[in-house]
């Protein structure tokens, strides 16, 4: 394979990562554990999903 190549659903897993780096926590890695850390990410992913679902639906009804 040659050259820059866009891949179909990449931009979604950016968008997420995007979306991790807002929380502050997560910018730097100050946890001593990883299952602390790996806690913040899922207290994150929880925090966005939620305020997903708390907007109102757009183009519906």
């Amino acid at each position: 394979m040659r050259g820059f190549v866009v891949l179909p659903k990449r931009w979604i897993v950016e968008r997420l990562f995007a979306h991790l780096m807002r929380s502050r926590r997560l910018v730097r890695d100050f946890e001593r554990r990883t299952t602390s850390a790996e806690a913040m990410i899922y207290w994150s992913t929880t925090l966005l999903m939620t305020r997903r679902l708390a907007r109102s639906p757009r183009g519906r009804g």
